[in-house]
């Protein structure tokens, strides 16, 4: 079981991966087609908003499409044999789950309770999936139809058929079943989800009538449902739709601009409803406590490495609002800190709701400038002091929280993890060499070899060899095996002989630990399989 839940949490890190990159575009097509900053440069008749404009869509394809790509990603790690063809079936399974989805609820919309004409988000329960019209499940349905998928695959793929049906073996044989067996599931999401979701509904009521422990529990759960991809549907009808304001708060708050920044009255007395727009302050403040938490509490030798990861990734959260970069390095590794994250997050934006700051606070810097604070500061400054204050209170409030958990339970966050000695990549000769006393041949130096084909060459004959081995994956600093005979395998002396950081057993499952290049390894290792 452990070892499934450590390749689950290697495949769902795959596609975090890319959230960086698509976070910095975000936050600078934002930046770039705001007219608040720009001017009439940044209007939308303009050719400078239309180029940036086009990189901003092109930057949300991660984001709009984090369903699809969580599917598409878990077979990385839990598909015992030809993983890029499961990716292939499960791609073509979800979309044919969606697209069966999307015809019974055009065609008996109305007996499952659902209006397929309304337009996708909002209060609606529809999204739309990579073009297609459909039920909102979130990360929840994407997963659910990949694990069946996945589960069709390391059963059937090997299936034998006879000669003259070879042409349906393999994924051909995979699909045929899982599209059968799509039909069903399809059906059973029609009659129980809209019901999930009218749930959903009722409590974001419910949150909207209580005050100050509506904030509570709205920022709480916003930051908690973010490992399921089912915060959005919490936040949607708030921001977007009628479930505090007619319009949704982004829109009533925009058009009582001008009233708002003319008043001298506390924003919290003029808009009241903007109290759940709150998120951004988890981002902004609680984001780099929890940094200099995972570098306080990291190995001496490895903050240097550290330092690069974090930098870029709080910078995201903070200028761009995007926090999976960050959150995602300890969601799995950790989940309990997790928690703790979305139960601080909820304390600081009650906190602050509790002094009058108030606005349209979800996004990053850059939202919070164009939004609140250049267009209202002339009379709202003391507001936004206000926030500062507060916000570096709880930045340190966070780092002492998460250092003290770090320490106290041990948890293998970024730069803990259980190796002892900087990545050095060396020769199969070298290991050879130091295993026999002796010393390296003339003429051989490891710089003149790919040094991630010596090392998973090293790795191969440590582990007993190709036939020794039943599947590798790899998660982001350590290549994971399940071998048949766990006696072949070497000790952790050997393996860190070799350049590696070690090696963990725990009876068949190996995990090596090479460090981010552990992808090239593995290329080269499976070159050797």
């Amino acid at each position: 079981m452990m070892q499934k839940i450590q390749k689950f949490g290697g495949a769902m890190f795959t596609p975090v991966l890319l959230f960086a990159f698509a976070g910095v575009v975000i936050g600078f097509g934002t930046l770039f087609t705001t007219e608040v900053i720009f001017g009439s440069l940044a209007a939308p008749d303009t050719l400078w908003y239309g180029v940036w404009n086009v990189i901003l869509q092109g930057g949300w394809t991660v984001f709009n499409q984090l369903p699809l790509l969580f599917a598409v990603s878990l077979p990385i790690g839990l598909a015992n044999k030809q993983n890029a063809r499961c990716c292939m079936e499960v791609l073509v399974c979800y979309l044919t789950f969606n697209y069966f989805v999307s015809t019974m609820l055009s065609q008996w919309g109305g007996f499952f309770g659902v209006d397929y004409s309304a337009e996708v988000g909002g209060s609606s329960g529809l999204a739309m999936v990579a073009s297609i019209k459909t039920l909102d499940m979130g990360m929840i349905g994407a997963l659910a139809i990949s694990g069946i998928v996945i589960a069709l695959h390391n059963k059937l793929y090997d299936f034998e058929l006879p000669e003259w049906l070879g042409v349906f073996s393999g994924s051909t044989f995979v699909y045929m079943i899982g599209f059968f067996v799509m039909l069903p599931v399809a059906l059973i999401a029609c009659l129980v989800w809209p019901h999930v979701q009218d749930g959903i509904r009722a409590f974001q009521v419910f949150v909207a009538s209580i005050g100050l422990p509506g904030v509570w529990i709205f920022a709480f759960l916003e930051r908690a449902l973010i490992p399921f991809g089912l915060h959005h549907l919490l936040y949607s009808p708030f921001y977007y739709d009628n479930a505090v304001v007619d319009g949704g708060i982004y829109a009533a708050f925009a058009k009582q601009l001008p009233e708002i920044a003319a008043s001298t009255a506390p924003i919290k007395d003029l808009a009241p409803y903007a109290a759940y727009t709150c998120s951004c302050w988890s981002k902004i403040f609680g984001c780099p406590g929890i940094a200099l938490a995972f570098y306080a509490t990291a190995k001496p030798e490895k903050r240097s490495e550290l330092k690069g990861l974090l930098i870029p990734i709080t910078l995201t959260a903070i200028v761009c609002g995007v926090t999976e970069p960050i959150e995602f390095t300890f969601l799995f590794v950790a989940p309990a800190l997790f928690i703790v994250h979305a139960a601080l997050a909820a304390t600081l934006a009650t906190v602050m709701n509790a002094f009058g700051v108030v606005g349209v606070f979800s996004g990053g810097l850059i939202e919070i400038a164009s939004l609140n604070i250049i267009p209202l500061i002339a009379n709202h400054w003391m507001t936004y002091l206000t926030a500062l204050i507060v916000g570096l209170v709880f930045t340190g409030i966070y780092f002492v929280v998460f250092r003290f958990l770090i320490l106290k339970f041990d948890f293998k966050t970024p730069g803990r993890e259980d190796d002892d000695e900087e990545i050095k990549f060396r020769s199969k000769a070298e290991y050879r060499a130091a295993k026999q006393g002796g010393s390296l041949p003339d003429g051989t130096a490891s710089e003149q070899e790919n040094p991630y084909a010596v090392t998973a060459a090293a790795c191969m004959e440590l582990v007993g060899g190709p036939d020794n081995i039943v599947d590798v994956t790899n998660c982001v600093t350590r290549l994971r095996l399940n071998v048949k005979d766990e006696t072949l395998v070497a000790d952790d002396a050997d393996f860190k002989s070799i350049g590696t950081s070690g090696c963990m057993k725990k009876g068949k499952s190996v995990q090596i630990i090479i460090g981010l290049k552990v992808a090239k390894v593995r290329d080269e290792f499976e070159k050797l399989m």
